[in-house]
């Protein structure tokens, strides 16, 4: 079930292992909407939440995410409330389901050393536009060139989130590298309820409707 509601009144609600989804407006996100048929574009992750800044003395919650943003490129984390303010598109907040966050809550200490290990390290641009084309996977001569065997030396969004997923025990037997951010949306690990935080009420086709377990993996 969508719903509508500015982030001021949703921030409390997030907890980290929530999945926070992108649908941009440049032309790379206008051609992954079209190779993936999705309205959602990029994914980042809900790390940590109610962060004290000293020098404000105000509260913010903190996403990991690979990614290009203001002049940098790969693995970063990134304040919420800024990327809300400044993105070019749409936004919803995916919160985890119960069994899902049990699971987050058995594996975090796991889950949030594998995360943090992986700051800074570079963008991968070249799978993630062989996940997002599929579609070639199975053709006898560019399937090489669109199934992505998983390479964890640098990341892209959906990929980075998919194997923190896998360390939090919420989804197994995953290639991560196959793995596109619309994908991520439909994975059954959510609650039924997402918001959208920017944007007018643009649903997510397939949203929290897949098992993805072994998913991506060549049967």
């Amino acid at each position: 079930m969508l719903e509508n509601q500015p982030y001021h009144l949703i921030r409390k609600h997030m907890r980290p292992g929530d999945i926070i989804a992108f649908g941009g407006n440049s032309l790379f996100s206008r051609w992954t909407k079209l190779t993936t048929r999705s309205v959602v574009t990029h994914v980042a992750l809900v790390m940590q939440t109610k962060m004290l800044d000293d020098s404000t003395g105000r509260y913010f919650n903190q996403v990991m995410e690979a990614t290009v943003y203001e002049g940098k490129k790969g693995v970063m984390t990134n304040r919420l409330s800024e990327r809300v303010d400044t993105y070019d598109g749409d936004i919803w907040w995916l919160p985890l389901s119960d069994g899902a966050r049990q699971c987050f809550e058995n594996n975090k200490v796991d889950f949030f050393n594998f995360m943090f290990s992986q700051r800074d390290k570079k963008y991968d641009v070249l799978q993630l536009f062989g996940s997002a084309v599929d579609f070639l996977d199975d053709h006898p001569w560019f399937g090489r060139f669109s199934y992505n065997e998983e390479d964890f030396s640098s990341w892209f969004c959906s990929e980075l989130i998919a194997e923190g997923l896998e360390t939090a025990g919420i989804v197994s037997g995953v290639n991560a590298s196959e793995v596109t951010p619309h994908d991520i949306c439909r994975f059954n690990i959510f609650d039924n309820r997402y918001v959208q935080l920017k944007g007018d009420g643009k649903m997510i086709t397939g949203f929290n409707s897949v098992d993805a377990t072994n998913w991506g993996q060549i049967a």
